[in-house]
Parts: structure tokens; C-alpha cells; sequence
């Protein structure tokens, strides 16, 4: 299933490319990030991820006599340019915030420095792989806060939009806190325990409930968990789990690993079914539910009193179905001249939204050393170094009246060297130990930053240096009259 991804790129980044190559301007190096302006389902904060499959890309970047016998048929490039793609080797610098990061918009979480021509043609790939799987780290770590420190695990593979989706959408929902996954290849690939059960087609073939209970129990007495909403919960369900745990599990010297219900008033059920176990004498029996569930319907489920120890969510963490897509871009911020001058570049539209930060830059976040919490996160030039031994004033850059003098904090720089000339300079972690890094760094946030609605603004603010440049430039190219 492994192929070649170099060509998958849209036709304008060949023909960018094509057109520079054969102008003067062929050997300028570009400064390229990666940014998003807004955190899906309006939430306080979104999750990194995608780094691992991106760095993966650059490795593998190469165009195939297929590949190049192909773009020749189209008559669009020059022959001298197809000799260059045929001998193609990247040779970039990048930047790039680590996998389980807290990000927020509007501050690189990618930055792509290199000759034109070849920052132009990876365009598609560093946006298709961070905004896919920020957008489902970003929705998993939202579920995982909802379910309030009981297990969530990924159970969306049948629902992904295609395999590629399945697996990575599992490692990503694995990075924003799911404990483990139903899709076996993504547990294999990423090293984490397959989760899963019985389906309800299982408890159909047996010519009763109580029979497909026992034969399942038989193979599996040390990790029993019994599907018991194919008929009737409480009056079919449970009863024969009961009568099978303790027939067949307990007397092969083993405890009930639990029961799932998929179907029905959930919060309702979990309450009988807890009392009914519980009276049973298996207190220490799981009860987990699944069936369409979000951070919303597990929030509401909870403050309701369910008695559910573990979430099974699929297809709205897979698809994110709440919120379409992830929304990062990709634009020039600056170029060097031949002289090795940065020269910063900004786009500027009506729509201030789109109105982007100039110039070779990077991310700081402070943190306050008595509470160790975020305090709040600051754009930099990227010479510039934030002096955490000395007070430093930050302010809004839109509202710049509303200013902070900081102190007692230590400043960080969030995005690390990933490659250097082409050469891969990162060691990236295991998706475990990313999981691990994500649910500390989230820790740092406030409360009120991680409320579901309206939850408190998180400042990502400018360095004095860099709102300079950006008005000197706004001021540039306004058009007067």
C-alpha cells in the first residue's frame, strides 16, 4: 500500500515552478509557513500533529521516468526543467512545532526555507498531512477531556473516509489522548494495544444469546467483554453475562473484563447495568459504551451520572464530522535576495483574517514559573531572543493599548529544526511518548482556556520588532485615494 507520493501536488505548484526555473530569479530562496487561522469547533486550542508523515515525504521525494514521462505528455514544461525533476533531490531547511503541541492560530507550526522551485512543489503535502491529522488530534484531545479521565479509544476505522484516514486518524487520535484503537494495522504500525470485542452479528449466529455469550467466553476467559444490546440490555443481555461470567470465566480462575452497550438511553443503562453487576458481585466488571458519541453527548452523558468506565468513539472522532476541515495554509513570508538579505513579504486582503505576518520568524511560549502555566505565546523575528531573566512587555497586536509586563517566567522556543539541507535532523517520538508530551503540555493550559464554549482567548502576540515591520509593510502597499 506504500507509493510514491511525490506527484501528488496540484498542477499550479509544476507550473510555478516550470516558470521560475526558467527565469532569473530561479535560485531565490523562499521563506514559506504554515499557519491556521482558526481552532476547529471554535475550541481554545488545537493539537499538532502530522510531523512524522510529513518528514517521511521529504525523504522519499522523487519523481519517477513515469512520473516525468507523464508531465512531459501534458506540454505545459520545459524539457530542461523535466531533467531537473528527473534528478531531484530536496534540499530545504525545516522548522516545525512538535506532534501533540497545543497551537493556536496564526503562528508557524511549519516553516519551508529553500530554493523557490522546490518549496513551491511540496505545498499540497505539508497541508494535506498537518491539517488532516491536527484536525483529528485536535478532536480526540477534545473527547478525551470530555470523558474526564476514563479510557477513550478510537473505534472509527470502518467509518474513515479511506485506509490512509483509518490508520493515520487512529495515530493522531492516539497523540490527543485515545488510549488505544480497533484498527489492528494502526496498533501494529504505532505500538499501542488493539482494542475491540464482539460485533452484534457474533451474538446473531448462535441460535441464542446465552450460547453466543458462553462460546466467546470459552476462548477468551482472561480479556471477556460481552456486546449486551443485541436484544434487550437489561432483560436478556446482562442476565446471561452474569451467568456466563460466573459458569464459565470465574472458574477458569478469571475476573470479567466487562460489557458494552451500543444502543438505547445510554446514561439510563449504565446506571441498571452497574447495580445489576454490581449485586452480582462483579464491582470490578467495566461497562463500556459506544454508539455515535462525541465530547458533547459524553459530557451531558457524565454530569447525568452514567456509569460508564470506558468511550468507544468512532466515526465523529474520524471524521471530525463536527468540523470539515482543518483550514492551515501555506504562504510566502519572505525571500533572500543574493546578498543574503531577508526581505520580509506579506499578502494583505479586505478580509483582515487573511492579512498574514510577515517575514523568517518563530514561535516563543512563557510560562509562568510559579504556577507553570502558559501565560501566553509571542511571534518573533527569528534572530530575536526573548530574555527570560529580564521583565518583557507583551501587547495585543490588533488592541496594541492592551499591554502586560511579565515577569518571574521562562520563554520557549515552540518550533525545533527538523531538516537541515535536505538532510532529516529530528528523531521523531514514539506516538506513545507524543501521546505523553501532549497530555503535559495541555496541562500547561488554563481551564478556561480548554472550555468547550466561548472558552477564554489564548493572546498569541507580536514582538515589537516584528508589528513594526508588519505596519511598515501594511503601510507600503495601502492604496491610497
Amino acid at each position: 500500500m506504500k507509493e510514491n507520493l511525490t506527484m501528488l501536488m496540484d498542477l499550479y505548484e509544476l507550473t510555478m515552478a516550470n516558470g521560475i526555473f526558467y527565469s532569473e530569479d530561479r535560485d531565490v530562496i523562499c521563506y514559506f509557513d504554515m499557519f491556521f487561522r482558526r481552532v476547529p469547533d471554535d475550541g481554545g486550542f488545537a493539537i499538532m500533529a502530522g510531523l512524522s508523515k510529513l518528514i517521511e515525504y521529504f525523504k522519499e521525494l522523487k519523481f519517477t521516468q513515469e512520473d516525468i514521462e507523464y508531465l512531459r505528455s501534458l506540454n505545459l514544461f520545459g524539457d530542461e526543467f523535466l531533467e531537473y525533476l528527473s534528478n531531484f533531490k530536496f534540499s530545504c531547511d525545516v522548522w516545525a512545532i512538535p506532534e501533540g503541541t497545543p497551537i493556536f492560530p496564526k503562528e508557524p507550526i511549519v516553516t519551508v526555507r529553500g530554493p523557490a522551485v522546490e518549496a513551491f512543489l511540496v505545498e499540497t503535502m505539508v497541508l494535506l498531512t498537518v491539517n488532516h491529522q491536527s484536525l483529528i488530534a485536535t478532536k480526540a484531545n477534545r473527547i478525551v477531556r470530555a470523558a474526564g479521565g476514563r479510557a477513550v479509544l478510537e473505534f472509527g476505522a470502518r467509518r474513515a473516509h479511506s485506509y490512509d484516514a483509518a490508520i493515520l486518524g487512529a495515530r493522531s487520535a492516539i497523540i490527543g489522548g485515545c488510549v488505544g484503537t480497533s484498527c489492528v494495522k494502526a496498533a501494529k504500525d504505532f505500538g499501542v494495544k488493539p482494542s475491540g470485542t464482539m460485533a452484534h452479528s457474533w451474538v446473531q449466529l448462535y441460535k441464542d444469546e446465552y450460547t453466543a455469550f458462553k462460546t466467546y467466553a470459552e476462548q477468551y476467559p482472561d480479556s471477556c467483554m460481552l456486546l449486551v444490546d443485541t436484544y434487550n440490555v437489561l432483560k436478556s443481555g446482562i442476565p446471561n453475562a452474569i451467568k456466563v461470567f460466573n459458569e464459565v470465566v470465574v472458574p477458569k480462575g478469571f475476573r470479567p473484563l466487562g460489557v458494552r452497550i451500543d444502543s438505547g438511553d445510554i446514561t439510563y443503562l449504565t446506571k441498571k447495568v452497574r447495580k445489576m453487576l454490581d449485586d452480582a458481585g462483579f464491582t470490578d466488571c467495566k461497562i463500556c459504551v459506544s454508539n455515535s458519541l462525541d465530547e458533547y453527548l459524553i459530557r451531558d452523558m457524565l454530569i447525568q451520572g452514567a456509569a460508564a468506565d470506558t468511550f468507544g468513539v468512532g466515526e465523529r472522532l474520524i471524521t471530525a464530522s463536527s468540523e470539515a476541515v482543518f483550514g492551515g495554509v501555506y504562504k510566502l513570508v519572505a525571500v533572500q535576495n543574493k546578498q543574503g538579505n531577508i526581505i520580509p513579504k506579506i499578502k494583505i486582503s479586505e478580509n483582515t483574517a487573511k492579512i498574514t505576518i510577515p517575514s523568517f520568524k518563530r514561535a516563543w511560549r512563557l510560562f509562568d514559573n510559579e504556577t507553570g502555566k502558559a501565560i501566553a505565546d509571542v511571534i518573533t523575528l527569528h534572530h530575536e531572543v526573548i530574555d527570560d531573566s529580564k521583565p518583557y512587555e507583551i501587547f495585543d497586536p490588533e488592541h496594541t493599548w492592551k499591554r502586560k509586563i511579565v515577569t518571574n517566567f521562562t520563554a520557549k522556543p515552540l518550533a525545533v529544526r527538523i531538516f537541515d539541507k535536505g538532510e532529516c535532523v529530528y528523531e521523531c517520538p514514539t506516538v506513545k511518548e507524543s501521546a505523553e508530551y501532549c497530555k503535559a503540555q495541555v496541562d500547561t493550559l488554563w481551564d478556561e482556556v480548554k472550555r468547550f464554549e466561548k472558552p477564554h482567548t489564548y493572546y498569541v502576540d507580536l514582538s515589537k520588532n516584528l508589528w513594526e515591520e508588519r505596519a511598515a509593510l501594511l503601510e507600503k502597499h495601502s492604496v491610497k485615494g
